[in-house]
């Protein structure tokens, strides 16, 4: 059964980032703004992200019912979106 531990969530989300952003990445606060702390986070790269968190969650993003502007927003955020998706499959 796939880990609904926000902390192992929380550091995949992180490894997601890192490969695209690096230090950056490495150093940002989890509640932080994707968008103003991580250089070059545009809407390109935000739509890359969600793409590479489908990628290693085995989920689909709904782009029309899941707000993603604000669940892909911060790292703390998209880690809570992961979990409650993780659990909803499980269910």
């Amino acid at each position: 059964m796939p880990t609904t531990d926000l902390t192992q969530i929380h550091d995949r989300v992180r490894t997601v980032l890192e490969k695209r952003f690096g230090d950056a990445a490495r150093a940002l606060a989890p509640d932080a703004e994707l968008s103003a702390a991580l250089p070059g986070f545009d809407s390109l790269a935000a739509l890359e992200y969600v793409s590479a968190v489908e990628s290693e969650f085995g989920i689909e993003v709904d782009f029309v019912a899941d707000d993603v502007r604000y669940w892909f927003s911060t790292l703390d955020r998209t880690a809570t979106y992961l979990r409650e998706r993780i659990e909803d499959q499980a269910a």
